[in-house]
């Protein structure tokens, strides 16, 4: 995050398994923290300060200082291992450092101040090299897009197109490379169930050249917020600071935040209690990491472990006839079967592909028919992000690698096999 390309790899490494458990551990805490409340009230109050040099100001931004180190210290609790929590504190006591604030004293809210004007206008002093497909167009073609998404009980597209889904239960990296790291947590939806949903999105955009800032999203069950953890909504003080911005489409619904220095656009939303995310990312950007042979987990490039997959046609064979097997009753009171679960998908989803029964998975594993709309956006998304439009649905899943689907039936396999051994005798001849 913060280090440069001189960190040695273990440096880098032994940073991504701390940060991994810090979040780990601030699973169960992460509904009740309160530190984007905290970081949003503070700046909406101080987003102009740093252009008034009065002492009447610096009294005011010493006070909103203080009264934001109260709210920090209110939630401490609840915020263990929480990446915007720790670099809040550790914000707060540099910048008291720097005005020379004292720690006691008034907390009473300063005035609120209008937000500086390059947040609301495009800069027209941006370098090329912050506009992505301008930079890309000179040295080649038109870069090749990719797209990954998350949603549910949980469902993983895969930037090569492989759907799968997971158990994943806690905090999971979904991309990490030298741009930006998204990492997920997924809780129970009901206590004392398997069935998981994601609660927690952390975006981390690091530090670009004169683009951006490193910038922080975080979004929670009920807090989908349309700015950054810092309170500001485009990338920082740089000339490129507009090649990254928020944009709010549904007031606690539904953000799209626009990456335009790495030709990358994410949308998060809130559907039900749960988050789903999606992204549209050339694959320059999706491939570039700097330890190849040595890298992490990554669920957008890599899919999930084998153990933490979950096959549909194991479940649905598992399934009876009057409800699911997993959980049973759903939030609403109610139990699903398999006929009245594909009806209620169907309203929504009218090809029965695998996003139709990914909303069959969730309905009668959860009982909640927010799960419907989640596949419904999800695939609304696919439409939008995804750059070839002959893969918009998926029909089979695809165990045998990128866009191969494994053989359903007895005669495929025995086909598969065949062709095998033809193979095999074929290479022994030539040999």
């Amino acid at each position: 995050m913060g280090m440069g390309r001189g960190a040695g790899p273990k440096a880098l490494g032994l940073f991504k398994i701390l940060t991994v458990f810090l979040c780990t551990f601030h699973t169960a805490f992460s509904s009740s923290c309160k530190i984007l409340k905290c970081n949003s009230e503070f700046w909406s109050t101080t987003s102009n300060s740093h252009h008034h040099t009065g002492a009447e100001d610096s009294v005011e931004f010493c006070t909103a200082l203080r009264t934001y180190a109260h709210c920090t210290r209110r939630t401490a609790r609840y915020c263990r291992g929480d990446l915007a929590y720790h670099s809040a504190v550790h914000g707060i006591d540099d910048l008291m450092s720097q005005h020379n604030c004292s720690k006691d004293g008034p907390t009473s809210q300063p005035r609120v101040r209008t937000p500086p004007p390059w947040d609301s206008q495009e800069r027209s002093d941006s370098p090329e090299i912050c506009h992505y497909e301008k930079n890309f167009h000179r040295h080649s073609a038109t870069p090749n897009y990719t797209h990954c998404g998350l949603f549910g009980d949980p469902h993983l597209r895969t930037f090569t197109d492989t759907f799968q889904t997971c158990k994943i239960q806690g905090a999971w990296p979904l991309i990490d490379n030298n741009y930006l790291n998204v990492q997920v947590t997924n809780t129970p939806v009901h206590p004392g169930s398997t069935a998981t949903a994601t609660s927690k999105i952390t975006i981390i955009f690091k530090n670009f050249q004169e683009c951006v800032d490193q910038k922080v999203y975080q979004a929670e069950m009920d807090e989908l917020p349309a700015a950054f953890v810092d309170g500001s909504k485009n990338g920082g003080d740089k000339s490129g600071a507009n090649s990254l911005k928020i944009i709010e489409k549904v007031s606690g619904q539904h953000i799209e935040i626009q990456a335009k220095y790495i030709g990358t656009t994410i949308v998060v939303r809130q559907v039900g209690r749960y988050l789903t995310f999606a992204v549209r990312m050339p694959e320059e950007v999706v491939n570039a990491v700097e330890d190849k042979e040595n890298q992490g987990l990554y669920l957008c490039l890599q899919g999930c472990p084998q153990n933490q997959q979950i096959d549909f046609r194991t479940f649905h064979s598992q399934t009876p006839e009057t409800g699911s097997r997993r959980h049973g009753t759903g939030s609403n009171g109610s139990s699903f079967t398999p006929q009245m679960a594909g009806a209620k998908c169907k309203e929504k989803l009218p090809v029965e592909d695998l996003y139709f029964q990914s909303c069959v998975f969730d309905l009668l594993t959860t009982g909640d028919v927010n799960f419907t709309l989640a596949a419904y956006y999800a695939f609304e998304d696919v439409k939008v992000l995804h750059s070839n439009k002959d893969k918009l649905h998926l029909y089979e899943r695809t165990t045998f690698g990128s866009g191969t689907a494994a053989p359903q039936s007895g005669l495929g396999m025995a086909m598969f096999f065949v062709a095998f051994v033809y193979l095999f005798q074929c290479c022994t001849v030539l040999l």
